[in-house]
């Protein structure tokens, strides 16, 4: 792993957070200083990265800077009775090129993957997703992401990788290590009727913001499963996130992202998460600072309770019900751990898709399958690994 990349957390933040009480995160967390050099990473399971690269954030000039008032909302919060290792890994600095960016970023991100290190990226534009996404290459792995946003972002490939089209890119390019994409919180009008046929035309899974901010536990199973979870900060209503110029009045509230955050967190299987969009310059009072402060928080306490019921138990650990629907058996099981539940898709041994057999879903979906009524989630699936 090349740490080359690095530029170490800014003295003033260091030394701010000596100040702080013994027991805040300031202490807790190993840091990545001038004085000290890079954290040794043995038995680290988070690491926080920032990355000052927002020359493709459209409409959003200047995020990407100012990602230490973050850091100084975070170090002062208090961890809880935590049993995990977490280092700061400082900043990737803007490249000449923003290729030069996506290259650092991917190379460094894929060798905190390979050694099962969670990396927390702090943005930037939304387009880093994309780097993000790149690093799992080397893993050889079909990928899901679930991106947290009002907008899907396919825009053109013609556009390029930006803010606005990243996603584009990585249905589009090869290696194609893309399973599943979710998108939570859509608004219907800030997006074009064509991507939302394409979204459907694709098998992928859309939730519009009404829909999940009556009930925020409904994106527990989406978040469950995920590999890369990237949040815009824009999908956060103005008033309560004012640090993005795309912000707009309508969007979740603070405590939903909270939410969402810690969903991530307790998912066994997300291994990296991206916080887009920051624009210090249009923070209120560090209000938003301090809001993906605390949902980072969220995210680490979440990361601490996971349960491992998935994928590394054994249907020994479950209940198993079988549900005839139609001309289908429909396999659910239920955790004993953890009482969630999944539903099966039925694969040929060493077929490639293995790793997503089990779809993560709720209670009521397989109340529904009593009803004879098959799950869309179940369907999309099935459509996309036959």
């Amino acid at each position: 792993m090349n740490f080359d990349y690095l530029f170490p957390v800014d003295d003033v933040v260091a030394a701010h957070s000596m100040l702080l009480s013994d027991q805040s995160l300031g202490h807790y967390i190993s840091i990545h200083t001038k004085q000290h050099g890079i954290p040794e990473l043995t038995n680290v399971k988070i690491a926080i990265i920032g990355i000052e690269e927002g020359r493709s954030a459209i409409d959003n000039k200047g995020t990407g800077q100012g990602i230490d008032f973050i850091r100084k909302q975070l170090y002062e919060l208090y961890p809880g009775n935590w049993m995990i290792s977490i280092a700061d890994l400082g900043n990737i600095p803007q490249g000449n090129d923003i290729e030069d960016t996506y290259y650092a970023a991917k190379d460094l991100l894929s060798g905190l993957l390979k050694q099962n290190i969670i990396p927390i990226i702090i943005g930037g534009g939304q387009d880093l997703t994309y780097a993000n996404y790149r690093a799992y290459d080397t893993l050889e792995q079909m990928v899901n992401i679930v991106s947290i946003d009002s907008k899907f972002d396919f825009g053109s490939i013609q556009d390029g990788i930006t803010s606005q089209s990243y996603l584009s890119s990585i249905v589009m390019e090869k290696p194609n290590n893309l399973f599943n994409f979710s998108n939570i919180g859509y608004q219907t009008f800030f997006n074009p009727q064509e991507e939302i046929d394409l979204v459907n035309d694709l098998f992928f899974d859309a939730y519009r913001l009404g829909e999940v901010s009556k009930k925020i536990e409904l994106v527990e199973p989406i978040l469950r499963d995920a590999d890369i979870v990237s949040i815009d900060i824009g999908s956060v209503r103005n008033s309560e996130a004012p640090a993005n110029n795309n912000a707009t009045p309508n969007g979740f509230y603070g405590d939903d992202l909270c939410a969402i955050a810690r969903y991530a967190g307790i998912s066994d299987k997300v291994s990296s998460l991206g916080f887009y969009e920051f624009n210090h310059s249009l923070d209120n009072k560090n209000q938003t600072a301090q809001l993906i402060a605390q949902a980072i928080w969220y995210f680490l306490e979440g990361v601490n309770n996971r349960t491992h019921d998935y994928p590394f138990g054994t249907k020994d650990h479950y209940q198993k019900f079988m549900v005839p629907v139609e001309d289908e058996v429909l396999n659910f099981y239920k955790s004993n751990k953890s009482g969630r539940w999944w539903m099966e898709i039925n694969l040929n041994v060493n077929n490639k898709y293995e790793r997503h057999s089990l779809i993560p879903c709720t209670y009521q979906d397989y109340l529904s399958a009593n009803e004879q009524e098959i799950p869309d989630r179940w369907y999309k699936t099935l459509k996309k690994v036959m």
